[in-house]
């Protein structure tokens, strides 16, 4: 028996390869034998990273960048050898879980350390990028990113306009004279599910603006910023597109590797499910198990375990998944190609006991192996 398994992280409890790991340990004590296969599963937010560096066997780099108001911070990237690829979350170096409520504002936060994060990258040879860009805590364009990278955004006076929103009011020109030579060899993935344009009522400052910190006014000045910014990069850049789906990603960085680098844009699942290359261990597998911490209606908009079953079916195989908890509309995955669903909750608990990673990782290896034993019964 094959059985590839692929399931999310169950966020604050288990990693993708942890939950995976449990399962494993689960029906190998019904079938000892059989061949199972643990792939990482990640929809392009938080934990895709982590979850394909080390799901793919790479190696997790620790640096110091620009975090967010400028100050340094130490963050986190995979690099996959074998394909010199890669693995970054922007929200690592300007994520909005790096900035207190009460330091929230747009106006000053930086893209910056993203940059830095892909120069250091290429200078351990990558040259393929695959970049998750949810989360972050700017509105700044991806300015601070491209100047990072070698991009001048001057002012009047020839000087680099200063970090955050607010350098967009006095940016007057663009220049690529000291952009790093080995940024032209290098392709970008972008895994954003965001389809928000840059500018306007959908676009980054209206819609996501509030949560980073900017009031109303702020509201209204970024979005004329952005525009003016949009314009002139179109000048000089004709891939520079701010009606573009998804150019409001992340305040607008979605725009700037769009326009300025060798990017596209992508689902988060679409990529993960891609670079892991499942559909190959699909293919010869048995049955084909999937899941995530909470498996309710919006788990078939586009999530992974989703993703997983439609290559399934598209193979005609059986699809199981386990979660932490599910709700009564995940009836909605059965239609979507999970043919059942398991949530592993084996009695009355509290959230913070059922969250322990030691007892979460005991439950999905006690569920899975019940659900073995049925399996086995049937085989017989």
């Amino acid at each position: 028996m094959k059985v590839t398994i692929a399931i999310d992280s169950l966020k604050g409890s288990l990693t993708s390869i942890e939950a995976g790991n449990a399962i494993k340990e689960g029906i190998t004590r019904v079938y000892p034998d059989a061949n199972v296969l643990v792939l990482p599963l990640a929809d392009g937010g938080e934990g895709t990273a982590y979850a394909l560096t080390t799901g793919m066997g790479g190696e997790w780099i620790q640096m110091e960048a620009t975090g967010p108001l400028g100050k340094p911070v130490t963050c986190n990237y995979g690099i996959i050898a074998e394909t010199n690829t890669a693995i970054i979350e922007m929200s690592a170096a300007a994520g909005i879980t790096l900035v207190s409520d009460a330091e929230r504002n747009p106006m000053e936060t930086t893209t910056y350390g993203v940059g830095e994060m892909i120069i250091d990258a290429i200078h351990r040879g990558c040259r393929r990028f695959i970049v998750g860009i949810g989360g972050s805590a700017t509105n700044d364009g991806g300015i601070g990113m491209l100047q990072a990278l070698g991009f001048g955004f001057l002012d009047k006076d020839g000087n680099q306009v200063p970090f955050g929103a607010k350098g967009l009011a006095v940016l007057d020109r663009i220049t690529d004279d000291n952009v790093i030579p080995e940024l032209a060899e290098c392709s970008f993935k972008v895994a954003c599910d965001v389809t928000n344009t840059l500018c306007g009522e959908q676009g980054c400052s209206a819609v996501f603006g509030p949560q980073k910190g900017a009031t109303p006014t702020m509201i209204m000045q970024m979005d004329k910023w952005l525009a003016y910014y949009a314009t002139l990069a179109r000048e000089k850049y004709p891939k520079a597109n701010m009606k573009q789906a998804g150019t409001g990603a992340a305040g607008g960085l979605g725009f700037a590797f769009l326009g300025f680098t060798n990017a596209v844009l992508e689902s988060g699942i679409k990529i993960v499910l891609e670079e892991t290359k499942i559909e190959n261990d699909i293919v010869d597998s048995d049955i084909v198990i999937t899941g995530e911490g909470r498996l309710d209606a919006q788990t078939v908009m586009g999530k992974g375990p989703i993703g997983v079953a439609r290559i399934a079916k598209k193979h005609n195989k059986p699809v199981l998944a386990f979660a932490g908890c599910v709700t009564k509309d995940a009836t909605a995955c059965n239609e979507a190609g999970i043919d059942a669903f398991f949530p592993i909750l084996r009695g009355v608990v509290s959230l913070e006991e059922a969250m322990k990673s030691e007892n979460a990782a005991a439950n999905m290896a006690d569920t899975a192996e019940q659900v073995f034993h049925l399996i086995h019964t049937f085989d017989k």
